[in-house]
């Protein structure tokens, strides 16, 4: 019986083929089988390395047997490598059902890291990274669409979004009805390209000034954080009040310091020395 093959997800270049990890250029060069979201695309990066793989296409239109001939393809013993038209597979494209599924058959997952646009954006947004969101690309229109806008608007953490090129005025401006005034946003373009580009601006700045310059190329946008929502002052008379009438029910000022900390969400010093300081 033979050793069953590995399924190796494979980050690819954005645009610049030197940003391809040597990891990733001998996998490509040794795997038989190339699961691609674009073969034609993936072609190109082959011819360039001159490697021999055999091409299937997986993308999110290919029939469910797409993802049953890959499993079967690794239970026989050929491994294969996934990957996307750029960047790390799985973000805004159909790899992670693929990756359940094989798992799923209780077989090798092996990733090989690399170029994300997402981080690359984050990156030179000059932004916080260390906790943020990731929208990848909105409905077009509808209540998700909604939903979401009023998501990035409250967001306390910064919010990445791709976008297509034509559409990025119409994001901008929606963003900017919902957002608070003077919102802060970078715009990526053509990640690691020739052509690449990062502007700086308000919402309401970018959106006038790429309606008047119309985008090409592959659009992420990083958006600031909104911020922490204001939490009101707490009201020591309140306070007082439910202190009094859970002291009054038998419980010890530690328990009514804990429960009012818990309900109300008020800094527990604060509720302590209320407490404390009552008769």
């Amino acid at each position: 019986m033979s050793t069953p093959g590995t399924l190796y997800v494979v980050a690819t270049p954005l645009g610049h083929l030197e940003d391809l990890s040597a990891r990733a250029r001998e996998v490509l060069c040794t795997v038989p089988i190339i699961a691609a979201e674009d073969t034609r695309h993936t072609r190109r990066l082959l011819t360039h390395l001159g490697a021999k793989a055999r091409l299937m296409s997986f993308h999110a239109h290919s029939p469910p047997t797409r993802i049953d001939q890959v499993v079967a393809t690794l239970k026989a013993g050929s491994s294969v490598a996934l990957v996307s038209d750029a960047g790390t597979p799985g973000v805004s494209d159909p790899g992670a059902e693929l990756v359940r599924a094989v798992r799923g058959a209780g077989l090798l997952i092996v990733p090989i890291p690399g170029a994300s646009a997402v981080l690359a954006a984050l990156s030179a947004s000059g932004m916080p990274g260390d906790r943020f969101l990731f929208l990848g690309f909105l409905p077009r229109k509808g209540t998700e669409r909604r939903r979401l806008l009023d998501r990035a608007a409250t967001e306390e953490w910064a919010v990445v979004i791709f976008e297509a090129a034509p559409r990025l005025g119409a994001l901008l401006r929606e963003l900017a009805k919902v957002s608070k005034p003077g919102r802060q946003a970078v715009v990526g373009r053509e990640l690691t390209k020739m052509h690449e580009e990062f502007r700086e601006g308000t919402l309401e700045d970018l959106a006038e000034y790429y309606s008047e310059e119309p985008p090409r190329g592959e659009i992420t946008l990083v958006l600031e954080g909104a911020g922490r929502p204001e939490r009101p002052a707490p009201d020591p008379e309140r306070l007082r009040a439910e202190a009094a009438a859970l002291l009054a029910e038998g419980l010890s000022r530690r328990s009514v310091v804990d429960r009012l900390t818990e309900t109300t969400g008020f800094a527990r010093n604060e509720i302590y020395r209320l407490v404390m300081e009552m008769p």
